[in-house]
Order: C-alpha cells, then sequence, then structure tokens
C-alpha cells in the first residue's frame, strides 16, 4: 500500500508539473506581447496607421498638418495615455498594406476608415476595438445620366479599389441582380477619382462617407450625384493586435469614453464644470470617483484628458464629418441611441 501512495505521488507531481511547462510555454507567446502601451510609453509616442490622403477621415495640409475623424482617434488614445494628444506619429497606409503592417508591429493601432469583418480579424490576428461609423456601399455617377438607381447601372464601367471589401459587394449586388459589369481596378483612392474624373468609368463605387469625400475633389462637384442605393453593410472601426487584452481595453475604452461623454454632456467646452459634478456617471467618467483608468494602465483622468484635448464623440463627427465640415454628411446611424441613431456605449461603472 505505502509503495502504490509513493508510485501514485510521483505520479501526480509529474503530471502536475508537466501542465505546469504547458502553461508556461502556451502562455509565454500572450505575456510577451501583452507590453504595446509599455511599449507605447518608453517610445514616448503612439504609432498610429491613417488613410493616405481622405478628406473628413484623414488628411494632410500644404502645411503638413493632419487632420480627421481618424486622426482625432489616434490623438484621443494618446491623450488618454499621455494627457497629450500631439504625442502620436501618424503612419500612411494603402488599403493592401494595412492590416499586413499591424500584424507585423509596425503601428499600435490601426485608425483607417476600415470595414470589421470575421475574414480581417481571423486572417492577420487582429481584433476590431468597435464601430466608430457605421457606413454603407454606394454610388457616384455624373448627373447627367439621369440615372436614380443603381439598379439602372448594367454593363456600366465601374471604378473600384482593390484590397477593400468594396470589390467583393460590387461584383455580388452585379452578379445577385443580373447585371453585366465592368470593372476598372485601381490600388489607392487617388488613383480611382482620378480614373472616374478622366472619363475612364461612368461610376465610382465606394463607401458612402468616401464619396461625399471625393465629391470635393471632382472640377464640378455639383455635377455628380450619390444615388439612394446602399448594397452593403460597412463598419467602421480601429483596429488592434488580438495578442494583448490590456491594449484591447485601452483603445476600446477611449472609443466608449467619447460615446458616453455626448450622452452625458460632457464635451471639451463643458469638462471643467463636469470635473466639479456630483452625479455618480459623471464623475466616473472623468474620473472624480472609481479608479477604472488605473485598472487598465491609465491614469484615472485619462478620459477628461480625451475630451478636454479632441472633443466627445459628437464634437469629433460635427468637426470632420457633419454639419461643420465640408462633407456636410447626415449622421444618420450615427446618432446616438437617445437620439434615433446605433451609436451607443457600455457604461464606466
Amino acid at each position: 500500500m505505502g509503495r502504490y501512495r509513493a508510485t501514485s505521488g510521483r505520479a501526480a507531481l509529474r503530471r502536475i508539473a508537466a501542465t505546469l511547462l504547458l502553461v508556461m510555454v502556451v502562455g509565454a507567446p500572450a505575456l510577451a506581447a501583452a507590453q504595446t502601451l509599455k511599449d507605447v510609453k518608453a517610445r514616448g509616442a503612439l504609432i498610429c496607421g491613417v488613410n493616405e490622403g481622405l478628406p473628413g477621415f484623414s488628411a494632410v495640409d500644404e502645411r503638413g498638418a493632419w487632420s480627421g475623424f481618424d486622426v482625432d482617434f489616434c490623438r484621443a488614445i494618446a491623450a488618454a495615455i499621455f494627457g497629450d494628444p500631439n504625442k502620436v506619429r501618424l503612419v500612411p497606409l494603402s488599403a493592401d498594406a494595412r492590416f499586413q503592417a499591424l500584424k507585423d508591429g509596425k503601428i499600435d493601432v490601426l485608425s483607417r476608415n476600415s470595414t470589421w469583418t470575421m475574414g480581417r480579424e481571423t486572417e492577420f490576428g487582429l481584433t476590431f476595438v468597435g464601430v466608430t461609423y457605421y457606413d454603407g456601399q454606394g454610388f457616384l455617377v455624373p448627373r447627367a445620366m439621369r440615372i436614380n438607381s443603381a439598379l439602372e447601372l448594367d454593363g456600366a464601367k465601374v471604378c473600384v479599389q482593390s484590397g477593400t471589401t468594396t470589390i467583393d459587394n460590387l461584383a455580388d449586388y452585379f452578379a445577385s441582380n443580373h447585371m453585366n459589369l465592368q470593372e476598372v481596378v485601381s490600388s489607392s483612392t487617388d488613383e480611382s477619382i482620378k480614373n472616374y474624373g478622366a472619363g475612364l468609368c461612368s461610376v465610382l463605387t465606394s463607401d458612402l462617407s468616401q464619396l461625399y469625400a471625393l465629391r470635393l475633389r471632382l472640377a464640378k462637384p455639383r455635377d455628380h450625384v450619390i444615388l439612394p442605393d446602399v448594397i452593403s453593410k460597412e463598419p467602421l472601426g480601429p483596429v488592434v493586435r488580438d495578442n494583448d487584452l490590456q491594449w484591447i481595453e485601452i483603445v476600446k475604452w477611449v472609443y466608449f469614453a467619447m460615446v458616453n461623454g455626448e450622452e452625458l454632456g460632457v464635451s471639451s467646452k463643458t469638462i471643467g464644470q463636469a470635473l466639479q459634478s456630483q452625479k455618480p456617471e459623471v464623475m466616473r467618467l472623468v474620473g472624480t470617483s472609481g479608479n477604472f483608468g488605473e485598472e487598465i494602465g491609465l491614469t484615472n483622468g485619462w478620459a477628461a484628458n480625451i475630451i478636454r484635448a479632441v472633443g466627445n464623440y459628437g464634437e469629433v463627427f460635427d468637426r470632420n464629418l457633419g454639419a461643420k465640415s465640408p462633407l456636410a454628411i447626415p449622421r444618420g446611424l450615427n446618432q446616438l441611441w437617445t437620439a434615433g441613431g446605433i451609436q451607443y456605449a457600455p457604461p464606466i461603472r
């Protein structure tokens, strides 16, 4: 009996040791990867991938100054980490290169009007942290064509960009409606709009938000119309690698804080009053109550820093895309859930 117990005890110890070794081996990559925040702080700047040039989302002027909806999200992350929205390096990326650059660690986060799909997460090992802009694919045509519906585009030459969900959606739409299609494929947004402007195609297809921006670049924008048809779901949002839970939480809650800020009436203009507020929800948002920032590796004033430096979600939308911008895109689905839209953020509590 004693010999059996001794043998069983040694066997149990070997099993425990083997299990611990397996856990250490399997868990090592995840532990090693969970240091994006540490790397960003040591570097002294966030590296953020953006569009090469899309008015309203990511554009650079003649002085080299960047602006746009996606650029402001990069700055919001920097503000949350450093308390300074300018501690960010913006890396312009093509549609074809964007996900590989993130996977390879060349950037910390991708904020580049990218559609959230299952394939993009599984193929590249990435995670979309939320939908910062609900979009859909549409069509831009010359007003002179007198077309009122995309169903009238049978046989049309359509300019479309490679490396996007747009090209697949286009083929699906024409096939399902038994229409003939002639694709004029380009490798960049610039090439697409140039081809359309030069008459190499009679239709330009892209996300509706992008069509509003590209139309402004034409010689006579008013001579072109965006058709009412929306042929796809295009949930756009920031992307990170899937192997760093802390970093996923940080980027995700930066977005949520901006939405919650708008819902609670906390803006860049009212942040001072919010810091004096006695409302529990506001206090948790601005960090005068709770330790939510410290729990994800930031200061408790992380959200207040975002809103003070960049603004809440509504401010960022209006400034870059909405009524206060040249694009004047209606908020539509991107309105808060309390105002008829579907922008909705979990509470900080």
